[in-house]
């Protein structure tokens, strides 16, 4: 299925503040991520404000013994979200039951994104807690974890776009931060690539923060990048 350019974009609001999230999501437009940093300060009430009718991205990258992901998954089923995030390392089981948890909404349930790796590490920081593989295996691992489990798709760094598309296959939904256009800072992320790369790579979604929400015309920041991705 084709995606259109402007779909790819989740535009990453990064505030626990309700009003400025919810003028920045309306003032960008198009797809939002919201996180768990704005979900815990605001809960389902404030999700629903801030995003609107928006497609929603929610990032809460849950985690946790079986049955509390499955009930945290079903307790968020009414907001309506087309992508949730869960931590692939929770394990087989966790992992099946997340997938059985939003099934039951039938062709209106979220997609489940795994996180492999999170962009903030490097190999460096998986050898200080004791994993020592590279993050290009420990991410491929991983994701065909989740994928053997049952969930949709996963949550990757730029640079392992390419690995995992090709072991994976088309269907799996690779949904990818880390992503600056040209001109920007790396900021926090070590592993980053701009937006045509990504796609290129064979990137379904791309999450961007910063690039959109910290520029003069955070609207026309984001429809530069989308005008840049359908070129």
């Amino acid at each position: 299925m084709t995606i259109a350019a402007a779909d790819r974009i989740f535009t990453a609001i990064d505030t626990p503040d309700l009003a400025a999230a919810s003028t920045l999501a309306r003032g960008v437009g198009g797809p939002v991520k919201l996180g768990l940093e704005f979900f815990c300060a605001n809960g389902p009430a404030g999700v629903r404000a801030a995003a609107g009718a928006a497609p929603l991205f929610l990032d809460l990258k849950l985690h946790d013994i079986p049955n509390t992901v499955a009930g945290g998954l079903r307790s968020v089923l009414p907001l309506a979200p087309r992508f949730v995030t869960i931590h692939a390392a929770g394990g087989p089981a966790m992992l099946k039951a997340a997938a059985e948890a939003v099934a039951g909404a039938g062709k209106q349930r979220p997609k489940l994104l795994a996180v492999t790796v999170l962009t903030s590490l490097d190999d460096g920081d998986l050898a200080a807690v004791g994993q020592a593989a590279p993050v290009a295996e420990q991410a491929l691992r991983l994701a065909r974890l989740a994928r053997d489990c049952g969930i949709d798709g996963a949550i990757c760094s730029p640079h392992e776009i390419r690995t995992l598309r090709a072991a994976l296959g088309r269907d799996f939904v690779l949904m990818v931060p880390g992503i600056r256009p040209a001109s920007s800072a790396a900021d926090d992320q070590k592993r980053v690539m701009t937006p045509r790369e990504a796609i290129a790579a064979g990137a379904d979604h791309l999450v961007i923060g910063r690039p959109i929400t910290q520029a003069a015309d955070p609207a026309r920041a984001r429809a530069a990048i989308a005008a840049d991705l359908a070129a």
